[in-house]
């Protein structure tokens, strides 16, 4: 990396520049090794791992719920053979390497582990990050496996094993980024991811595997994920508050008294919830003032960066477009002047008054969650989950309105052609299609290969360390070594732990304060429609496949709701068969999916394939996502009845279109008497979406009720009589 140049006055020297990431990986190890050797040619000083969703979720490739996620959002590492070809060529002594990655933390770190020990490098000389914050899964990314009792287990086995072992890692990288994904206010993110730390802590501490006077290392090498909103006066002060918060909670509730052991130690990636598909140019303005709410301010700087790409909202960014990203951050800290100065902000009354109240706020939210018992308690009772869902219904409806502006979306929406949109296919890159068939054949000739005694007694020892208080990360070290695969180790630990479902947090939650004219509409055109019909129109959202990003589902399940259609909703993570057998079991008139993962084509037609199977293949099926132009038209000459995506704006106009189709298919003459034919008068200006985590697909509601599943803590119905068990709540519950 070149050195910034020297300022005219000599006593002044730069600030060292922070960590330069992009997040990547992609279809295999083979691809996504050649490009991180291609970024960090460009400059990058640090590596991002994204692992594909049966990676995250501990399922092989071949797995039935691996259907179409494979190598799609991230690179798949089944085995120890793919991650020595993940970082093949690359020098794990000297490279730090963030990898997000959560339930399978575990598994991922003994994989690096032995492939750098396989470099001849001592495990004492590795650097950089495993995620590993699981609660916050549960709250917005999805991508949990067990519950919270047995997933913090793994966490405290983790940070107990690398402090006198891989002491330069950090174990544990508590993720508000999701969070503020997820909704959450600078006050909600400020508070959930404290408390997070202080249930991790306080669990590694109770647990009696570090000394006491070594526990000081423990909360030395906790760092922190987070977010950073266009708001970026805001932001940055919430990088501030966040500071003074965290050294007076290890100083006061831990008694460290090392001060760098109290530092605040932070990355960042920049928001993508802001990122629109309208007018995509204006994304790139987005990034710039989001990293300055990050780098601005010295006592509040990042030590790492990783910023999104211009065209998140459309697809997969391809590495051209990476790269104008990484040149960002280097034009900031190479050509500006910004690293030449002591903190800029030192001294201002404007900034710490506003430092001061988003204290004051985060240690009421915060005091108000220890009280429940802290954070596990507060995930398993639908509390923080409920208050997301919330939160992100406030933004929606302030965007709808009007209030919140949105600059090509809801206001300056009139505009040029753009070239780089031109040809929307080629603005995004492409997953390999032949990638999930090379992965099956490559982890089945990894099992051909190896020595399946050795596998299933390095397995069996898992179990029986799992049953007892031994910390796991020896017996998944063994794993490695001997050849055992993610699905393995962690259907091994499903065995002994379970499986768990969170809460969905939509109950109780009015997306809505006062229904508008527009929404009263279609509220009475689903009312009508169900008169006609004889019953109460019934929706169910469903998310197939691995994609855990539940937020736009949530959105349009709690807006549906409010339409007046009772709707299904069992959370994520379902098989096409039991979304059918669902839709069976309560005798739906709409089925919608959310796909954020790029999987639509795989998942959909098998959705498609079952509903047809089961005699209810004239039932509507919507679907929502990122999902190019060209894979929506093939869907729609398909027989998917609508198609939406980031750039339709308003659920209230999707939710009118959801009651046409099930009029159309129902052989219902059109309109209802007295009501209009289209809303789309009445459609709030722009048309588009934020980002298709809002959006989820279809939508219809009644007033009335929303029905999801209270057996929080267990897996899915796979039968229609077990479907047959939700509960239908109302509005009020």
């Amino acid at each position: 990396m070149p050195d910034k140049t020297v300022p005219d006055d000599p006593k002044t020297v730069p600030d060292k520049p922070w960590v330069m990431r992009t997040y990547a990986g992609h279809s295999s190890a083979a691809e996504s090794n050649a490009l991180y050797r291609r970024n960090l040619s460009k400059g990058q000083t640090g590596l991002s791992v994204a692992f594909d969703l049966p990676t995250q979720t501990g399922y092989d490739p071949d797995h039935e719920l691996s259907r179409g996620e494979v190598g799609k959002v991230g690179v798949p590492i089944p085995h120890l053979g793919a991650m020595r070809q993940l970082f093949d060529d690359i020098p794990l002594d000297t490279m730090n390497t963030s990898m997000t990655i959560n339930a399978t933390a575990m598994w991922l770190l003994a994989m690096y582990q032995v492939a750098a020990e396989e470099q001849g490098v001592d495990p004492a000389q590795l650097s950089g990050t495993t995620q590993n914050d699981i609660i916050k899964e549960y709250l917005s990314r999805g991508t949990y496996v067990f519950g919270p009792a047995p997933s913090l287990r793994l966490t405290t086995d983790m940070i107990a094993y690398t402090v006198s072992t891989i002491p330069k890692w950090n174990p544990l990288n508590i993720c508000s980024y999701h969070l503020q994904e997820a909704g959450a206010t600078p006050t909600q993110e400020l508070a959930y991811a404290l408390t997070t730390a202080i249930a991790v802590l306080d669990a590694v501490r109770d647990s009696g595997q570090v000394p006491a006077d070594e526990f000081e290392e423990v909360v030395g090498r906790i760092s922190f994920f987070v977010n950073a909103g266009v708001r970026f006066v805001e932001e940055m002060c919430k990088m501030r508050a966040f500071g003074r918060l965290w050294d007076e909670i290890t100083r006061e509730r831990y008694g460290v008294e090392n001060p760098k052991m109290r530092r605040f130690r932070y990355g960042v990636q920049v928001n993508s919830l802001g990122l629109t598909e309208a007018q995509p140019e204006n994304n790139v303005q987005r990034i710039v003032l989001e990293m300055l709410g990050v780098t601005l301010s010295k006592d509040a700087r990042a030590r790492a960066v990783q910023l999104p790409a211009w065209n998140e909202a459309l697809g997969l960014p391809r590495p051209w477009d990476q790269q104008w990203s990484l040149r960002l951050q280097q034009v900031l800290a190479f050509e500006s002047d910004l690293l030449e100065y002591d903190d800029i902000f030192e001294g201002s009354v404007v900034i710490e008054a506003k430092v001061s109240e988003l204290i004051e706020g985060a240690k009421a939210e915060i005091d108000r969650v220890q009280a429940m018992g802290g954070a596990v308690a507060a995930v398993e009772s639908g509390y923080m989950k409920q208050a997301l869902v919330g939160s992100h219904s406030e933004r929606r409806a302030r965007i709808e309105a009007g209030e919140m502006k949105v600059v090509g979306v809801n206001s300056y929406i009139e505009t040029e052609p753009s070239p780089l949109t031109e040809d929307l296919d080629a603005a995004i890159m492409t997953a390999d299609p032949e990638a999930e068939a090379n992965a099956i054949a490559d982890v089945s000739a990894w099992r051909d290969g190896r020595d399946q005694g050795a596998v299933d007694e390095a397995l069996d020892r898992l179990r029986r360390e799992a049953k007892t208080e031994a910390n796991l990360m020896e017996a998944t070290l063994a794993a490695v070594r001997a050849g055992a695969t993610v699905g393995e180790w962690a259907g091994a630990l499903r065995e002994v732990f379970g499986e768990y479902r969170a809460p969905t947090g939509v109950s109780g939650v009015g997306s809505v304060a006062e229904a508008g004219a527009e929404l009263t509409a279609v509220r009475e055109k689903v009312r009508q429609t169900g008169d006609e019909l004889g019953t109460r129109l019934r929706f169910l959202v469903g998310k197939p496949g691995l994609d855990g990003h539940s937020n736009g589902a949530e959105q349009i399940a709690v807006r549906a709701r409010d339409a007046g259609f009772e709707v299904i909703y069992q959370g994520i993570r379902l098989t096409p068969a039991q979304i059918v057998a669902a839709a069976v079991a309560e005798d739906v008139h709409c089925v919608g999916l959310s796909i954020l993962s790029g999987s639509h084509m795989e998942l959909v037609p098998g959705v498609q394939k079952a509903m047809a199977e089961a005699g209810i293949g004239d039932v509507p099926l919507i679907v929502g996502g990122i999902i190019p132009e060209s894979d929506a038209r093939k869907m729609e000459a398909a027989g998917v009845a609508a198609v939406f995506t980031p750039k339709d704006f308003g659920m209230t106009p999707i939710m009118d279109r959801i009651v046409d189709e099930i009029r159309k298919a129902n052989g219902l003459t059109y309109p209802p008497d007295g009501l209009p034919r289209s809303l789309g008068k009445l459609r709030p200006p722009g048309g588009n979406l934020p980002r298709a985590d809002d959006l989820f697909v279809g939508t219809v509601v009644n007033r009335g009720q929303l029905r999801t599943r209270k057996s929080a803590g267990r897996p899915p119905p796979a039968t229609m009589s077990a479907v047959r068990s939700c509960s239908a709540m109302s509005a009020t519950d």
